[in-house]
């Protein structure tokens, strides 16, 4: 991924006030017990007939599901402005298909390494060794753009260190231990106290990996608005107060779905956060979010208004 021109950061006074904390999408179906027979029907298949009726189970969502499809719609309408309606409602249509099959992979690989003949390819892997060469550590940036749990996975098996992956609360905490096992080769990190961020500054320093999600605001003064696809939208400045801090350079890395239905891994130029540089850098990374959204707009699986701060439900 070729390194790209920040934007400048844009006061918050220039766009409508967000919810004063986001709730993000949550859905009724997010049950520990679902999941677990997701998991067996998705295990006891072959992996071409899972996908297979996994993209006729996002089909069938995608109908029903008339409050998320509109969400979608406005998303696709900011990311590829210039398509046609026909072309933005089978894009639409696209997401939910993908996020299924996607989904049916996480499920099957639960508690054990995601087998590696899925893994297509690592564009960028040579950035590993120069983000690690310092002895700083490396702070991996992704979003919720393909099978970002999944690529975590992928990537450990080729990560000559400890990868530890913050993740937020889950609403159903039988979800979190099911899908979050350590087995997988990754130590998830989940984010509740301010002091949590010590753990990670210790794991820096020993040289190893802290990975988050970098497109979700938390809805306090550790966020910062960016132009996002020609509109301000809040973003966490946290992972890059953390690499200031301790000198890590922070690395944006995506995992999507090819067409083959393997996946293929890339990772960024490492970007390094210098004392008063945190804006610019998360500004920087932005832009890489929304070149890796306009390549894979159908895998972009966001269901909410990050503009607005409105949740789908």
């Amino acid at each position: 991924m070729a390194p790209v021109t920040a934007p400048s950061a844009v006061p918050a006074a220039t766009r409508p006030a967000p919810l004063a904390v986001p709730r993000w999408y949550s859905h009724r179906w997010n049950r520990a017990s679902l999941y677990r027979l997701a998991a067996v029907i998705a295990r006891a298949l072959p992996r071409p007939v899972r996908l297979r009726a996994a993209a006729i189970v996002g089909t069938v969502a995608h109908a029903r599901l008339a409050v998320e499809r509109r969400v979608i719609d406005g998303n696709v309408a900011r990311v590829v402005p210039a398509v046609s309606a026909a072309e933005r409602a089978a894009l639409v249509r696209e997401v939910f298909r993908h996020f299924a099959i996607c989904f049916a992979d996480l499920v099957s690989t639960n508690r054990r390494p995601a087998p590696g003949r899925w893994l297509a390819e690592v564009h960028g892997a040579g950035g590993i060794d120069a983000a690690l060469a310092a002895g700083r550590g490396m702070i991996v940036v992704t979003a919720h753009l393909g099978n970002w749990e999944l690529g975590g996975r992928l990537l450990a098996a080729r990560v000559p260190r400890p990868i530890h992956v913050v993740v937020a609360a889950e609403p159903d905490p039988e979800v979190a231990r099911f899908l979050r096992s350590s087995d997988t080769g990754v130590r998830f990190v989940t984010r509740r106290r301010p002091t949590d961020v010590l753990d990670l500054v210790s794991a820096l320093r020993r040289n190893e990996v802290v990975a988050a999600q970098g497109d979700r605001a938390l809805g306090d003064e550790s966020d910062a608005d960016v132009t996002f696809f020609d509109e301000a939208a809040p973003f966490p400045l946290g992972p890059f107060v953390l690499a200031r801090a301790t000198g890590a350079p922070v690395v944006p890395a995506f995992c999507v779905l090819r067409p083959d239905r393997r996946y293929a891994i890339t990772l960024g130029e490492p970007i390094p956060v210098a004392a008063g540089c945190e804006r610019q850098a998360l500004a920087r990374w932005v832009r890489v979010l929304e070149d890796a959204i306009r390549r894979r707009p159908e895998q972009w699986f966001n269901f909410f208004d990050v503009w607005g701060g409105i949740p789908a439900r």
